[in-house]
């Protein structure tokens, strides 16, 4: 055997799934003999119920919890280091984040840097830390990110104006992940649509990737069924309990899978679009989804075949190319549906940064995963089509 045919899997976080599974808080802070708590909470969520339930739940077993909640989007490496200095002066033991992707990777940082020490910049890169972090129970309130399963957190490093990934696929993921949809009953619609295409694009990308496995492909063709099965009902209705669950796990399911093969063009050029044009990350993978989705079918017009299957289109028994393009009418229905807008100039995007954009992606080396070759002149023209 050639040992590059050779690959591996790995989910490190035990889940827990179902209406109500926050209320396991309480056994699992005692699993952990933990006396004192430290919580990272978005901010919308520091006067709801949810939150009051949770810091009761903590309160019966007998935790001292201090909560943070100056957490912004793309959280910045100065805002780690205040989180740090706080849960350091509540000397906790145990790490909770209730939130999104943002506020679970402060949290993650945090983790890092009480038992690591230094910097969140000295671990940027692949495995840069050795001892486990503090360990991290999740509860994500957007199905979206996977954050609460993916061996990476994004830091933002203000000084240098770039994002820092800091990854580690052993360490890196939260011990426990919650999922429970009452912990999404209050995100905007908008929100929902937004980063339900984000987790759409993860196990898209993650399936079509030049490192997928038997493994991956598996579980993001589950996650491509339940995401796109169930993503109009929960942008139409955060109260759908049943599909809030089934987006949850489809989230999650890409999660496990994209640091393990990688993400392509729509999250290469979508990193440049989202801080280019101030766009949030979910929006910027779902206006650039469908053209590249177009661009790169001729690459594997079998496996979009499939992915047009778990969108529910009915193709067996048309030919392959014609079977692989309703792969691709169904990703353009579905973000039409979501009112995700068709176009860059819709999204206030400027061609003039178009060739400075098509270098940065050219540059940033995501030919390693994206199934089309892709060339500099390649980004601009997909630019311009998006355009």
């Amino acid at each position: 055997m050639n040992p590059s045919d050779i690959t591996s899997f790995l989910c490190p976080t035990r889940l827990y799934m179902g209406a109500g599974a926050y209320r396991k808080l309480g056994e699992l802070v005692r699993q952990y003999d933990c006396k004192r708590l430290f919580i990272a909470i978005d901010a919308a969520l520091r006067e709801t119920a949810f939150h009051a339930d949770v810091c009761k739940l903590l309160d019966e077993a007998g935790v001292a919890h201090a909560s943070f909640s100056e957490i912004e989007p793309d959280p910045s490496a100065h805002t780690v280091a205040k989180a740090f200095e706080a849960c350091q002066a509540h000397g906790a033991t145990l790490l909770l984040a209730i939130g999104g992707g943002s506020t679970m990777d402060v949290a993650k940082a945090v983790g890092i840097l009480a038992t690591n020490g230094g910097r969140i910049h000295d671990y940027e890169g692949i495995e840069k830390f050795k001892t486990p972090p503090l360990p991290l129970i999740a509860v994500p309130t957007t199905a979206g990110t996977g954050s609460e399963v993916s061996g990476s957190c994004v830091i933002t490093d203000t000084d240098r104006q770039l994002k820092m990934s800091i990854r580690h696929a052993a360490l890196n993921p939260a011990a426990v992940a919650i999922l429970d949809p009452l912990a999404l009953r209050t995100v905007p619609a908008h929100v929902a649509a937004h980063s339900g295409m984000d987790a759409f694009v993860h196990a898209f990308e993650s399936y079509v990737s030049r490192q997928a496995n038997i493994l991956t492909d598996a579980l993001n063709l589950q996650a491509l069924a339940l995401l796109s099965g169930n993503i109009r009902q929960f942008v139409a209705n955060r109260e759908n309990l049943q599909a809030g669950l089934n987006m949850l796990c489809g989230s999650a399911l890409a999660g496990i899978t994209f640091g393990q093969t990688g993400l392509g063009n729509v999250h290469c050029m979508a990193r440049f679009v989202g801080a280019y044009f101030h766009l949030s990350h979910g929006l910027s993978n779902a206006v650039c989804l469908p053209h590249v989705a177009r661009f790169n079918l001729p690459a594997n017009p079998a496996k979009f075949a499939r992915v047009a299957e778990a969108m529910d289109r009915p193709v067996r028994g048309l030919p392959e190319r014609d079977a692989a393009q309703a792969a691709v009418d169904a990703i353009e229905t579905l973000c039409r549906d979501l009112g995700i807008p068709a176009r860059l100039r819709e999204v206030g995007a400027d061609p003039a940064r178009f060739d400075e954009m098509a270098q940065l992606c050219s540059q940033a080396g995501y030919n390693r995963w994206n199934p089309r070759h892709t060339s500099t002149a390649d980004f601009r023209q997909l630019f311009e089509l998006a355009y």
